[in-house]
């Protein structure tokens, strides 16, 4: 069964290569796809990667399979273009997970104890990806923060530069003090908002975002799904003020504040969430 599974994922793997060559062949392929660069790509890539987390989200497992091939042709799409330019081909991408996970992983494949706390693997983790930048000669001085990548959503970054700063003891000991830090940060914004221009107000908004990221890890959370939730649940409340207003012969702009804000509280009461 194993061997007829992975003969399966081999010819599938191995025909999605080809149909992608395919699109790109200068002389057959498909115009658009010939015509796009790693710069027009890229935001395809994030944007399905979303959507896994989308269909994850809903636990649409139907739709699931779709979107994870959506985002494994980024991966094939990427790697036809390097080809094309002589930097490396779907084998080199390969054999570089390859190779990372079986080096970070030395419980599993060597012979290091599997007795270890998730903590615990997660610092040895951190420990094994400076050592390979050392090695790499990517930097004299390998910083904490380093290695958190830019092109992350800013909610997702925050938590990751928090996780980093906290495993070497910068992080507040309980969440009083973050909440304490809150109304601090809050009390700054509102003062920007009074007495200080646009660049101010923004930075003052932006440490109010960062120390509620803040809490919401020390609170075991996490604020990307939390915020993903929050806007579920808005969108849901306010879909349920639209159709209470269609029976009364209305849209949303036909209303007032008053209306729509008596609506809420009523969907709220019936339990919509």
């Amino acid at each position: 069964m194993i061997f007829d599974a992975q003969g399966g994922y081999l010819r599938q793997f191995e025909r999605l290569v080809g149909i992608m060559a395919a699109l790109r062949d200068p002389e057959h392929g498909c115009p658009w796809d010939i015509a796009q660069d790693y710069a027009s790509i890229a935001p395809y890539t994030i944007e399905e990667a979303h959507e896994v987390a989308d269909a994850i989200a809903r636990q649409a497992w139907d739709e699931l399979p779709g979107e994870l091939g959506d985002l494994a042709l980024q991966v094939i799409y990427h790697a036809q273009m390097a080809r094309e330019d002589g930097h490396f081909d779907i084998a080199d991408v390969l054999g570089a997970i390859n190779a990372k996970m079986v080096a970070r992983h030395p419980h599993v494949f060597g012979d290091q104890s599997r007795d270890k706390s998730p903590e615990q693997q997660t610092a040895d983790w951190e420990a094994i990806k400076a050592a390979e930048r050392r090695a790499a000669g990517k930097s004299e001085r390998v910083g904490v923060l380093d290695g958190v990548a830019l092109g992350l959503p800013a909610l997702t970054r925050a938590i990751k530069l928090q996780n980093r700063a906290a495993r070497v003891g910068f992080d507040w000991p309980a969440t009083d003090q973050v909440l304490d830090k809150i109304t601090e940060e809050a009390a700054e914004l509102v003062e920007a908002r009074d007495d200080l221009g646009p660049e101010e107000l923004a930075e003052e908004y932006g440490d109010l975002l960062f120390v509620m990221v803040n809490l919401g890890r020390h609170l075991g959370l996490d604020p990307e799904a939390a915020l993903r939730a929050a806007n579920a649940k808005f969108t849901r409340r306010f879909n349920y003020i639209e159709a209470e207003l269609e029976t009364r012969g209305k849209v949303p702009s036909d209303s007032d504040l008053a209306e729509m804000d008596a609506l809420w509280d009523q969907a709220k009461a019936a339990g919509v969430k």
